[in-house]
């Protein structure tokens, strides 16, 4: 069984046991996320729920790390005009193992 969810302004492909990272979510390593937006569901006597089926189902999970990932180099650069600007950036964000889909 798997599931099609909606955070953080993205869709990700969940199964029980998987484990995602998303945009940062408030919260403590340990604590139970509940994803609100599903938007597809696949069971296991192979049929495919969406729409609002699909919309009544709950993705749970559970925090398994805050952190920022590796650091993204961002160079600006024109040639006539002594202008060079060097910036990084690392992205906020949050590791969860998904533990159950239940419709």
């Amino acid at each position: 069984m798997y599931a099609v969810i909606k955070t953080g302004g993205k869709q990700y492909r969940v199964a029980p046991g998987d484990t995602i990272r998303i945009e940062r979510v408030s919260g403590d390593i340990g604590e139970v996320v509940n994803f609100g937006s599903v938007l597809a569901v696949h069971t296991e006597d192979k049929k495919v729920l969406s729409g609002s089926d699909a919309s009544k189902a709950k993705v749970t999970g559970k925090i398994v790390q805050q952190g920022r990932s590796k650091k993204v180099t961002v160079l600006k650069f024109k040639k006539t005009n002594q202008y060079k600007i060097s910036r990084g950036h690392r992205q906020n964000y949050t590791a969860v193992q998904v533990s159950d889909i239940s419709l």
